[in-house]
């Protein structure tokens, strides 16, 4: 049996050792609102943020595991590489990201007609898709 969709959107969870600038970039630079800093068994903390309907949890361990992402993007390795956020100021976020010492491994550029797209590489080298209609 399927499951039983019952909200919109999926929300993502990052685990971080770097929870003081995964939050500012989250929440300073893209301009997430924070809905709660939780502690969780286990000696883990979550800290919420709200991004439309998705909840973008950054997660802290009590002892950071060595591994990590793979660095490169898209190109760097399987798995999850990358999500999306749609917006309606791309060049405007894009400024931001860049007056924020973001690094930005995708410009803006049009990924097919109509729709364009920037990618931003969070403190944890991360890649958020930013996306705009139109």
């Amino acid at each position: 049996m399927p499951v039983n969709i019952v909200k919109e959107s999926i929300d993502i969870g990052l685990v971080t050792g770097n929870i003081d600038a995964m939050t500012s970039f989250y929440r300073d630079t893209l301009g997430l609102e924070l809905e709660a800093v939780l502690d969780m068994a286990g000696g883990m903390q979550m800290t919420r943020l709200i991004c439309g309907s998705t909840i973008i949890k950054l997660v802290t361990l009590p002892k950071t595991p060595a591994a990590g992402n793979p660095p490169g993007g898209i190109g760097g390795g399987t798995g999850i590489r990358y999500f999306t956020i749609s917006v309606d100021n791309l060049d405007a976020a894009v400024d931001e990201c860049r007056a924020a010492g973001c690094s930005i491994p995708v410009p803006i550029r049009e990924s097919r007609p109509g729709i364009t797209i920037a990618m931003i590489e969070d403190p944890d080298g991360n890649w958020v898709e930013l996306l705009q209609h139109g």
